[in-house]
């Protein structure tokens, strides 16, 4: 949809003018569009292509599988209809937004989009009738499933080995210090390769064994950095900027986590 219905010219419209308000327009329209982060990477991709500034749409690809309602709603419902474990989650999920915002506008000085002439080559629908574009819509939707779903199934393939050989007593056995257990919940959130809509449940049943700091770094990371949105990432995005990406992301979860264990 975004393809067909969506042009350079209506995406500037929506957009503020200064730098700013644009990155914080990226960091919370999420709220607004509840996106998995299954699916989360071939519309920033589409947006790129859009030329939506690389300072707006990575902070909506770190929030919008986060702080929209369906999620924060999972994660009160799955931690008892605690609202503290979803703010936090929220919170976390705007903080690192924000900064990687402001590195991409202000730091980064190249595209972050690989220069793929059949990705970015800009289609032009809107001169195609309303049933035209129905079909257009379908069609996009196929070569997006057949072009990402090889990434997908393999992503969750090796999670599932993961889930299935990986001993939870091995896990559970290190956790004794809160800087280890974080890497390691983060370290498990990116294998496991859980969707967003339903990673609160698993980390409701880890909190017993490893605390609020450990799950919270599970719960923040997971959807923003895991096997499944690392492989298509790649496929998108440049090598240099995923390693950024993935350094940035990495640091200040941890440190995000840790201070709200140590305030807690």
């Amino acid at each position: 949809m975004i393809e067909v219905y969506i042009t350079p010219d209506k995406v500037y419209e929506f957009l503020p003018r200064n730098r700013w308000g644009r990155i914080f327009f990226g960091t919370f329209i999420g709220f607004l569009f509840p996106s998995c982060e299954c699916g989360i990477v071939p519309i920033i991709n589409r947006f790129l292509e859009k030329k939506v500034p690389s300072y707006t749409a990575v902070p909506f690809l770190v929030t919008a599988p986060i702080i929209n309602p369906i999620v924060l709603f999972a994660t009160y419902s799955a931690f008892g209809n605690s609202i503290k474990f979803a703010f936090l989650r929220a919170l976390g999920a705007i903080v690192i937004a924000l900064v990687l915002g402001i590195f991409l506008g202000f730091f980064w000085k190249e595209p972050i989009q690989k220069e793929n002439p059949i990705t970015c080559h800009e289609h032009d629908f809107s001169h195609l009738s309303p049933a035209r574009k129905v079909f257009q819509v379908f069609i996009q939707a196929i070569d997006e499933f057949f072009d990402m779903g090889r990434y997908l199934v393999f992503g969750c393939l090796f999670a599932a080995i993961v889930q299935v050989y990986v001993p939870t007593r091995i896990l559970t056995s290190i956790s004794a210090s809160p800087v280890l257990a974080i890497l390691l919940l983060m370290f498990l959130a990116f294998l496991l390769s859980l969707c967003s809509e339903a990673d609160a449940f698993i980390g409701a049943s880890l909190l017993s064994s490893f605390g609020l700091a450990p799950v919270l770094a599970f719960l923040v990371i997971g959807p923003m950095l895991d096997i499944k949105n690392l492989l298509m990432m790649k496929h998108y995005l440049k090598a240099r900027f995923i390693l950024q990406f993935m350094g940035i992301v990495t640091v200040l979860v941890l440190l995000y986590s840790y201070m709200i264990g140590v305030m807690l």
